[in-house]
């Protein structure tokens, strides 16, 4: 490392039995920043040192697949001053909590940090602490119901990929804490930086914390009901279309309350909330993969006009149209 950069601390806190993605996605994305920065940037005067430590006084991290870590250390031990604390999800019964010790670590030392995060169910450590009351915060899908209710002073989101409050932020699932991590290096570094560093693992795209961890074409294999598998093929190709609850109704043969009923149960969200998903989702597609006008992408997924599409984008993404478009189209010839 070229001489007079100070040294963010990242500490990632890896209980036994997580998911070595929840570990090696961050650390990776923390690690090309650091490699970029310092092979390349002199006019930055900061990087990244990270370091990956257990819960108890051994060095050896036992992981979800059965593949082993050797970390530095402990929590306890730490004697630097840390920039970013991210706690690594727990196994798959969240409720196997850490010590007493390393929840009392976490509780005397949290607000001392600039940051402090969870990846995937790692927010049921920060929950046990009490850092999550009263604040906004989500974890993977599977296990926001549980956290809910485990944790009723939590206001918990299961849709977005990551929360961001006040200096405290929750992941989503696995891959989700790399989009964490990515957020990080750009409040830190900058944009640019961050989307060398996806470009540099090969990342689609670095994902606004805002986008929901379900796609709608997900949807498709939970449903087990044929009217409601068939309708869910048949919506994308009419999404230019004026698609009523009527409409959509007569399609399966059912009367618009049964067929409202039955889409929910099917589902798990309305057919009018289904339809809005659907349709921003195709319309980002639209925006990343090709060079369509922003009318031209509004009329094709039923959006109506550019002005209504911009308002469908503020509400859900806090961004306009055109400002993603600039901010995740891929390359085109």
């Amino acid at each position: 490392m070229k001489a007079n950069k100070q040294i963010k601390h990242v500490v990632i806190v890896a209980p036994p039995y997580t998911s070595i993605l929840d570990v090696a996605g961050p650390l990776d994305v923390f690690v090309k920043a650091a490699n970029y920065i310092e092979a390349s940037l002199d006019r930055i005067a900061e990087t990244y040192r990270v370091h990956v430590v257990s819960t108890d006084d051994s060095k050896l991290i036992y992981t979800a697949n059965g593949l082993q870590l050797v970390g530095e250390g402990s929590l306890k031990e730490i004697n630097y001053p840390i920039d970013t604390l991210l706690i690594s999800g727990l196994p798959n019964s969240p409720e196997k909590m850490v010590s007493k010790e390393t929840l009392d670590w976490i509780k005397d030392n949290w607000q001392k940090i600039r940051r402090v995060g969870s990846i995937c169910a790692g927010a049921f450590i920060l929950a046990e602490t009490g850092i999550l009351n009263g604040r906004n915060a989500t974890t993977h899908w599977s296990r926001c119901e549980k956290l809910a209710r485990l944790y009723p002073l939590i206001k918990v989101d299961p849709d977005p990929i990551f929360v961001k409050d006040g200096h405290v932020y929750t992941s989503a699932g696995i891959s989700a804490g790399m989009d964490l991590a990515l957020a990080m290096v750009e409040e830190d570094f900058g944009r640019d930086i961050a989307l060398h560093v996806a470009r540099t693992l090969v990342l689609y795209l670095k994902r606004p914390g805002n986008q929901s961890q379900f796609s709608v074409a997900l949807l498709h294999q939970k449903v087990d009901y044929k009217p409601i598998r068939d309708l869910i093929d048949w919506i994308p190709e009419h999404l230019n279309d004026r698609l009523s609850v009527e409409m959509l109704a007569e399609q399966v043969a059912m009367s618009p309350r049964n067929f409202a009923r039955v889409f929910t149960r099917e589902t798990g969200i309305t057919p009018a909330k289904y339809l809005e998903k659907l349709r921003l989702e195709t319309a980002r597609r639209r925006l990343e993969e090709s060079n369509l006008t922003m009318e031209e992408i509004s009329g094709e997924c039923g959006l109506g006009s550019a002005d209504s599409m911009r308002r469908v984008f503020m509400r859900h993404f806090k961004t306009t149209p055109g400002d993603y478009r600039r901010s995740f189209q891929t390359a085109l010839n």
